[in-house]
């Protein structure tokens, strides 16, 4: 992991409604299984589950036999899933599912056609365009609105989608990035913290050698987590136990050396407390809370978007699109807020739906509207 480093954008975003089942980190169970019960299409793509007695994972529309609840399991990514041990469905196709929901017509065409042909042969924004009856220009805006990213960046991300399945399934480095396209491999060692969060030869190896301490405290909203690597805070989460919090750290970093250490992380916690408390303002990367958070160059400009509300006030997902230069895109700044891993550090929960509901919340909707109350109560005294 990097600080401010680059990871995979999501090949689609969202359904037509804003997220109410966080798509990154450990998800919702009871929402993710109510969506499994109605096998609701809206859902996919914001979680995954998986199925102990079949060893497989799916999509929540999955048109296969219910399972029974003891043994689901929920995931953030197809790839959170295959850590764990499960493979892909062959019936909803998990990791196809971007090709035909929750994107337009011309912008799901023109990924299919982004992706015909392997690395730097990929046909042009300009040809793509042409094919799917839209100017450049106009499909560039429909990618940002859609996916939250240009064709570029899309592009790339999925060069290096490409780079980390083929390491995941034991090729070796040099056959791996030449395969994904990469001209050459000191392209990929120069990037390597934005393409895998560590060097290619750690990546292959399942993340071995990458380190995250954590610490928990009690707080006004429940227990906090607060996890961190040497270069910074990697994750702060909100629940009710110990036990379901270190599982959820688990879940998201499966890979990664996790070890309990309470006095090292207390400066940091000091820090993370202090904003969740509304004490000091929530910049990103001050002193005593750097972050070394994985992130797609759109989500960070949400994320710092996030910082900028005053405490106590919310700012719909819309308006969120317009302060970044980005309208139209509400609902991949949805997402954005969906995959934050940093509460209170990064404040998601100043940003609310259209209609200024309080949509979904990873860590529960009571504790973002207690978070608002408690930032409107300080700001009035």
């Amino acid at each position: 992991m990097t600080q401010h480093s680059l990871s995979l954008p999501p090949l689609a975003l969202a359904s037509k409604t804003l997220p109410d089942v966080p798509s990154v980190g450990r998800p919702d169970e009871a929402a993710c299984w109510q969506a499994v019960q109605r096998r609701d299409r809206s859902h996919n793509g914001r979680f995954w589950f998986s199925v102990r007695t079949t060893g497989v994972y799916c999509l929540p529309s999955c048109a296969a036999r219910p399972p029974l609840r003891r043994n689901v399991d929920f995931h953030a990514s197809p790839d959170a899933a295959e850590a764990a041990g499960f493979r892909a469905c062959k019936r909803c196709k998990p990791r196809e599912w971007q090709t035909d929901v929750g994107l337009s017509k011309p912008v799901a065409r023109a990924c299919r056609l982004f992706d015909s042909t392997d690395g730097d042969t990929a046909p042009s924004l300009a040809e793509v365009a042409r094919t799917v009856g839209l100017t450049a220009g106009a499909l560039s805006k429909r990618f940002i609105a859609e996916l939250g990213v240009n064709p570029r960046d899309w592009l790339a991300a999925r060069k290096r989608q490409r780079f980390r399945k083929a390491l995941r399934e034991g090729e070796a480095v040099a056959d791996a990035l030449y395969g994904a396209g990469y001209g050459s491999p000191s392209r990929v060692y120069e990037t390597s913290d934005k393409a895998l969060g560590m060097t290619p030869a750690t990546y292959a190896k399942g993340g071995a050698g990458a380190h995250i301490d954590y610490t928990t405290v009690d707080s006004d909203y429940g227990r906090v987590l607060v996890a961190a690597t040497q270069k910074g805070i990697a994750a702060v989460f909100l629940g009710d136990n110990d036990r379901a919090l270190e599982k959820d750290l688990k879940h998201d970093f499966p890979a990664a050396d996790i070890t309990r250490n309470d006095d090292v992380l207390a400066p940091r916690v000091k820090g993370v407390l202090a904003r969740l408390y509304g004490r000091k303002p929530s910049a990103l990367d001050a002193a005593d809370v750097p972050l070394d958070i994985v992130g797609t160059a759109f989500q960070w400009k949400v994320w710092k978007e996030l910082t900028r509300i005053p405490r106590g006030e919310t700012r719909t997902y819309g308006e969120i699109a317009r302060r970044i230069g980005a309208p139209g895109s509400a609902r991949a700044v949805g997402r954005a807020c969906a995959t934050n891993q940093a509460a209170g550090v990064i404040p998601c929960h100043r940003a609310v739906g259209s209609s200024g509901g309080l949509t979904g919340y990873r860590w529960g909707v009571a504790r973002k509207e207690r978070l608002l109350a408690d930032e409107r109560r300080r700001s009035n005294t």
